[in-house]
């Protein structure tokens, strides 16, 4: 049976099938769910004690994001990870969140500081063994870029393509990686805070590109995770 930890519960005040959906994508992503494992609709709803409909619709959108795929007659899978779709993906989220900081340096105001910085304190205060968390806040730090930025569509194209590359960086995160990626946040936010339109999308596009530096690593020790990698 799948594990479907207990403090994921559903909620009453949302519909269950997004609620599915999330669960399932945070375990893939945190390789809860292995690649090659099998998934059941059925085993799924019984842990949850619910219908299978809502597990159907949240398989079909796992898979429209490339992390399941549905084999009829045969099962659902957790897919491997593509390196040319998180190389893709990379592409399209730098050149998106380039011109969302660009726009943040010129429309900002200090209250969006004040928030950035505030999430940076508490990026440093996430116990060191605890990725999700730090990931979360990361999350939410691009997020805030994109919603200061009023571009609260651009940011939903890039959530509904990164999956794949959010499984690498979740592999890639340590103590050194976290603090590296901290004080490349500081650094963006130095750089809106001094209305510095260059620096700030130089510092953008260097923290987007870490990925680039630790992926070939990744997937050479990692080779379980990777499609098309011996």
């Amino acid at each position: 049976m799948q594990n479907i930890k207990p403090q994921r519960v559903l909620s009453a005040a949302e519909a269950v099938g997004p609620q599915v959906y999330r669960i399932l994508r945070e375990q893939i992503i945190q390789a809860e769910l292995m690649p090659g494992e099998r998934i059941s609709e059925a085993e799924i709803a019984k842990s949850l004690s619910i219908s299978r409909q809502p597990v159907r619709e949240a398989f079909i959108k796992l898979s429209e994001e490339g992390l399941v795929q549905v084999l009829p007659q045969r099962g659902t899978y957790v897919t491997r990870i593509s390196i040319a779709s998180v190389m893709d993906v990379r592409f399209v989220r730098e050149a998106i969140e380039a011109d969302i900081v660009r726009q943040v340096v010129g429309e900002h105001t200090a209250e969006t500081v004040r928030e950035l910085r505030d999430q940076i304190a508490r990026q440093r205060q996430v116990p060191q063994d605890d990725r999700a968390a730090f990931l979360r806040l990361d999350e939410l730090f691009h997020h805030t870029l994109a919603a200061a930025a009023g571009r609260a569509y651009a940011w939903s194209v890039i959530e509904s393509v990164k999956a794949q590359m959010d499984r690498v960086r979740f592999l890639s995160v340590d103590d050194i990686q976290i603090g590296r990626l901290i004080e490349q946040h500081e650094r963006i936010v130095d750089a809106i805070a001094a209305g510095d339109v260059g620096k700030a999308e130089a510092a953008l596009r260097r923290h987007l590109r870490e990925i680039l530096k630790s992926l070939p690593e990744i997937a050479r020790a990692r080779t379980e995770f990777f499609d098309g990698v011996e």
